[in-house]
């Protein structure tokens, strides 16, 4: 059974997930806006997206650009979480991930430190 769950209040779950990156991390962070959405168009499974030029691909012609945007999807973590504890852990768990995409980290790179 799905996690009921407002929607102000999961977004207070992204940002207390947001408020868990070390400090050195989160300033870091350049050009980037992270947005709840209802479930991505294109694969309403999919928990989070990012879309942008990773900080490790940016260069001297990087200027003037929108900013990158991670999407956390908020109806498939409901659907996949049994209670509101899971959900706080899968969304951390997204929310690190899609973050560590902006660093430049992959997939398999996040799978073999256990952010898969």
């Amino acid at each position: 059974m799905p996690v009921e769950m407002t929607r102000a209040r999961f977004e207070e779950l992204v940002a207390d997930a947001l408020d868990l990156l070390p400090a050195e991390f989160a300033a870091a962070m350049n050009n980037v806006v992270v947005l709840v959405e209802d479930a991505n168009p294109e694969d309403p499974t999919l928990l989070g997206l990012y879309e942008g030029i990773a900080l490790t691909e940016r260069d001297s012609t990087y200027a003037g650009v929108m900013p990158d945007r991670i999407s956390i999807y908020r109806e498939p973590l409901l659907e996949m979480c049994a209670d509101e504890e899971e959900l706080v852990d899968e969304i951390a768990v997204t929310v690190i991930h899609e973050i560590a995409h902006h660093f430049g980290i992959d997939d398999d790179k996040l799978h073999a430190l256990g952010w898969g």
